[in-house]
C-alpha cells in the first residue's frame, strides 16, 4: 500500500511538475503576433530561441551563452518584460548585503536588470539555483 502510494505520488510529480517549466519551441510554433511584437521592439535581434512558459513566448539572444537578452511576449505580442544580463558588481550594493547576509557563503551565479511592461525596473540575482528579485533600489521582494 505504502509503495502503490508514493509510486503514484512520484508520477503525479513527473506528469504535471514539470508543466510549469519552460520549454523549447521552434521558432514555427510561436504565435505570429509574438514574433512580429519581437522583430519590431529589437529589430537586430540574432539568433533568437524560444521558450514557452506559463502560457507565454520568451526569447532569448545574444552572448556567448545565447541568453544576455530575453524577452517574454504574451500569445497575442503584448510586451511583459524584459531581462537583460548584467555583471554581478552592476547589481545595488543593498542585494549583494542582503545575498550575504541570508546566504552565508553564496556567491551570485548570474545578475539580471529586469524591465517590466509598464516600465518598471527590477533586479534579479540567481543564487544556489533561485532567482532572488529586488526592487530597483536593492530591497529584496520574493523568490521567483
Amino acid at each position: 500500500m505504502k509503495k502503490t502510494f508514493l509510486l503514484t505520488v512520484m508520477a503525479g510529480c513527473i506528469l504535471f511538475g514539470g508543466a510549469t517549466l519552460a520549454q523549447k519551441v521552434k521558432s514555427s510554433q510561436v504565435p505570429a503576433a509574438a514574433n512580429s511584437a519581437l522583430l519590431k521592439k529589437y529589430p537586430t535581434a540574432t539568433k533568437v530561441t524560444w521558450e514557452k512558459e506559463k502560457g507565454n513566448f520568451e526569447a532569448n539572444w545574444g552572448g556567448k551563452s545565447g541568453e544576455d537578452m530575453s524577452v517574454i511576449f504574451s500569445p497575442n505580442g503584448a510586451f511583459i518584460e524584459q531581462v537583460e544580463a548584467i555583471p554581478v558588481g552592476a547589481l545595488p550594493s543593498s542585494v549583494t548585503k542582503y545575498v550575504a547576509a541570508n546566504y552565508k557563503g553564496a556567491k551570485i551565479a548570474e545578475a539580471g536588470r529586469v524591465t517590466d511592461g509598464a516600465g518598471k525596473t527590477m533586479y534579479e540575482a540567481e543564487v544556489k539555483g533561485k532567482d532572488l528579485v529586488f526592487d530597483n533600489q536593492g530591497a529584496f521582494i520574493k523568490i521567483d
